[in-house]
């Protein structure tokens, strides 16, 4: 079977709620220890390993594309209302699907830029929700005013991911068990809904 090893597996606890992204190796060594309560979606890998001395057999692991582990994270549950992921640029692009929020463009990441709708330089802070993606030549337009100011329209308003859609935002190339498997996690008025289905559609 010809796989590509650069898949990421999605990791959840036992209740389902999707905890981090990891790679093959980590996988493996979770089913090894016994640590996967149970797999969905479909299976992205198989490792084979050695030989049983006793029964000449290869050991051979499968790894789906999801792996629920034992335990759950009360603490992340208890805290998801208040939880604030790091913000970085990478995140915030994906966040806001490619496109400058001000003339409405798709653009590749080296052409987009981190605007500030309220300038730092008028007291606003580097946050989610005052941040948003812009490409180069209508953040260097909008300088350090605000939109209105500048005569710009925002398009969205910026907003805070949650805990599971940042999970979705840190991932490489999401397939599209573990996309729906997050979707289902994301808060029903969640912009990445409308997002996502116009990024599928085009």
């Amino acid at each position: 079977m010809s796989q590509d090893l650069s898949h990421q597996v999605l990791r959840t606890d036992a209740g389902g709620m999707p905890l981090e992204w990891v790679d093959y190796r980590e996988a493996v060594r979770l089913y090894h220890l016994g640590q996967v309560a149970y797999a969905c979606g479909s299976v992205i890998f198989r490792i084979r390993g050695g030989i049983n001395a006793r029964t000449r057999r290869q050991s051979l692991v499968e790894v789906n594309s999801i792996i629920a582990t034992h335990g759950n994270h009360t603490a992340l549950q208890k805290n998801r209302d208040s939880y604030t992921p790091p913000l970085n640029n990478r995140t915030l692009f994906k966040r806001d699907a490619q496109l400058c929020l001000y003339c409405g463009e798709q653009f590749p990441t080296r052409e987009l830029s981190r605007d500030h709708v309220t300038p730092i330089s008028q007291g606003g802070a580097d946050t989610w929700n005052n941040v948003v993606t812009a490409c180069k030549r209508c953040n260097n337009h909008k300088a350090g005013r605000r939109p209105e100011e500048a005569n710009m329209e925002l398009l969205a308003v910026p907003f805070i991911p949650t805990h599971a859609e940042y999970i979705y935002l840190q991932g490489k190339r999401v397939m599209a068990d573990q996309m729906e498997f997050l979707r289902a996690h994301f808060p029903r008025h969640s912009p990445l809904h409308q997002r996502l289905a116009a990024a599928m559609a085009g």
